[in-house]
């Protein structure tokens, strides 16, 4: 079939030659030749010539099957060199192997070449037949024999030396290290650090690390290209092992160099935001600390508005930077952009609405860190404020994470905010029955909070009526609070006061729920204060 193949083939060309003068009266001979495709025959991996093809059998076909057949020549080792001849026809010159067709050659391959198409066949016959040769020789059991000897010499040397390169690299690492970290300085204006010395030496062990890794991966290509050239299999493979890893580096390289302009403004943009952001942050730091002062701003504000102020500039450089960066204008990359602009939007929706809220409760000065505050039920201790999420310190010491856009749409009660400037009072109520006097009530009530101890100074202690209700009155006691942090015990001390002072005058302390006035009056007499299992308190001498 294959023969019959190449026959036909012939036919072809040589109908295509023969029409030539007819062909070459219609379009000039040299745009003719310049436009032949053409591909290689390749034996082991060595290009032994060239052939054209037709618009029906392309070229890359073709010299696919005339190198299928010298192998298959080849490998048949009873097929003598000296059964190779080149039969003469009228069409084409054919290139045979005892009774086996190698390839035909027309008049169409000879004026590609310029030669006649018998010149040609013997220039072919004679490459084919010194292939054949080389390919017996690789594949006989001596060359074998050489080729796996010199594999494994080949291996035991690359292991040897990457075990040198290995250990000298060591010792070389330790004392750059020593003397390299004695010269390493902060490099900075002034007070104020540009480059940290850890930088500058992180710097440096990843140079040092990328040229241990190209003397290694240089080490490991030179061993696959000789192993694979001693062997005819993979031979082909060998003149590839360096393309293989040079290919991307060459491809780099070039787009490196085609780019180098925009690389350059690119570095210069970079260092440039850098500086910028190095010197805002040193501003804020002073506005922090109250050195720099502005107007009434506030020194709690510096933090996030450097943040703001931040993520403006390095806005403004990706911005300038867009255009100029490799690649930006390839469809590719607009398509990731814009893939990665949509995840974003839909993802973190909540987020920005938090950061957004921890602006503005910052900018608000609702609170801030150490401040005892109520957030809907939850009261404690703002120990940390984030741009997503505050978090308080109960008064249980458990850590509550609260949303800062819950906050922002929600009430805070501030404790400490104004308690240093005016105090922070703290109020209690009871409801006291009609037929006990108001001066009374009002009387025990503030008795009660004179026996508090760690209420405040200012205000004085003061008795509001709250309301005049359908069976008693509500009175309300306020005192001043000294410690913020300790309400829970003074708000206890201050109950225990009033409970003792009422049972000691005898005043029922009314419920809600009131019916009629009992017999008696519901009230704890003295004897019973301290009931088992409680216990007077020892009086301090």
């Amino acid at each position: 079939m294959r023969i019959r193949r190449a026959v036909v083939l012939a036919g072809l060309l040589a109908a295509a030659a023969a029409s030539g003068p007819r062909l070459r009266a219609q379009a000039p001979p040299a745009a003719a030749e310049v436009d032949v495709p053409t591909a290689p025959v390749n034996i082991d991996g060595v290009t032994l010539f060239r052939v054209r093809g037709v618009s029906s059998y392309s070229a890359a076909d073709r010299a696919a099957a005339i190198a299928q057949r010298i192998a298959a020549v080849a490998a048949d080792r009873q097929v003598s060199p000296d059964s190779f001849q080149i039969v003469d026809g009228p069409n084409a010159v054919r290139l045979v192997a005892g009774n086996q067709l190698l390839m035909g050659v027309v008049d169409a391959d000879a004026a590609l070449e310029g030669v006649s198409r018998i010149e040609l066949a013997v220039a072919h016959l004679a490459r084919i037949r010194q292939a054949i040769a080389g390919y017996r020789e690789a594949r006989a059991p001596a060359a074998l024999s050489r080729a796996a000897m010199r594999t494994a010499i080949a291996t035991l040397l690359l292991a040897a030396v990457i075990a040198a390169v290995l250990f000298v690299w060591r010792r070389l690492d330790a004392v750059l290290r020593r003397r390299v970290q004695e010269r390493i300085h902060s490099v900075g204006i002034q007070s104020f650090e540009v480059v940290r010395a850890d930088q500058i030496r992180a710097a440096l062990e990843s140079v040092f690390f990328g040229l241990r890794a190209i003397v290694l991966l240089a080490l490991v290509l030179v061993y696959a290209g000789y192993v694979l050239a001693a062997w005819p299999w993979t031979r082909p493979l060998s003149r590839d092992a360096a393309a293989f890893a040079l290919a991307p580096l060459r491809t780099i390289g070039a787009g490196i160099v085609a780019n180098i302009p925009r690389l350059v403004f690119l570095a210069v943009l970079f260092l440039l935001v850098r500086l910028a952001l190095r010197l805002i942050r040193l501003f804020f730091d002073e506005l922090a600390r109250g050195a720099v002062r502005l107007g009434k701003f506030d020194p709690d504000w510096a933090e996030p508005t450097y943040k703001l102020v931040r993520i403006a500039v390095i806005a403004f450089g990706l911005v300038v930077a867009y255009p100029y960066i490799p690649g930006s204008q390839s469809e590719a990359f607009k398509g990731v952009s814009l893939f990665i602009g949509i995840v974003f939007s839909l993802g973190s929706s909540s987020a920005i609405s938090n950061m957004i809220a921890g602006y503005m409760m910052t900018y608000r000065r609702a609170f801030r860190i150490g401040d005892r505050v109520k957030i809907g039920d939850s009261i404690g201790e703002v120990i940390e404020m984030r741009l997503q999420v505050t978090h308080l310190r109960s008064l249980k010491n458990e850590e509550i994470i609260i949303p800062n856009s819950e906050i922002l749409s929600g009430d805070v009660m501030n404790y400490s905010s104004l308690a240093l400037e005016r105090g922070l009072i703290l109020h209690t109520e009871v409801s006291i029955n009609y037929s006990t006097p108001w001066r009374q009530v009002e009387a025990m009530l503030l008795a009660a909070a004179e026996r508090t101890p760690g209420l405040g100074t200012k205000p004085a202690p003061f008795v509001l009526v709250k309301r005049l209700g359908d069976f008693s009155i509500t009175y309300e006691l306020n005192v001043p609070c000294g410690e913020v942090w300790q309400m829970p015990r003074t708000y206890t001390a201050l109950h225990h006061n009033v409970l003792d002072v009422f049972n000691e005058h005898g005043v029922q302390i009314m419920v809600p729920a009131y019916e009629g006035d009992p017999p008696e009056p519901k009230i704890v007499p003295p004897r019973d204060w301290y009931a088992a299992p409680a216990a007077p308190p020892v009086e301090r001498v």
